[in-house]
């Protein structure tokens, strides 16, 4: 999966989270995802944390995030059902 495929799993909802970034609308932001990853969390450990989430989703959240430092526009797509 590339990163353009990845980041379809990061969505943005004025009703979840108050429009932050979010992990497939659901109410993990992708900021909370990267918080673990640099308390030292891995992958899988994450993953295990919650029984929805994917390895894919937490690479989305990496990808996500490369964009944003790499100065790159980065549309979300919006959510309008809740999973």
């Amino acid at each position: 999966m590339d990163a353009e495929q990845l980041l379809t799993r990061i969505t943005s909802t004025p009703s979840v989270l108050g429009g932050k970034p979010t992990v497939r609308g659901r109410r993990l932001a992708v900021e909370h995802v990267l918080s673990m990853l640099a308390a030292g969390d891995s992958i899988d450990d994450i993953v295990a944390a919650y029984d929805w989430l994917e390895r894919e989703d937490v690479l989305a959240c990496l990808a996500f995030a490369t964009k944003l430092v790499s100065n790159e526009r980065v549309e979300l797509r919006p959510e309008h059902a809740a999973h």
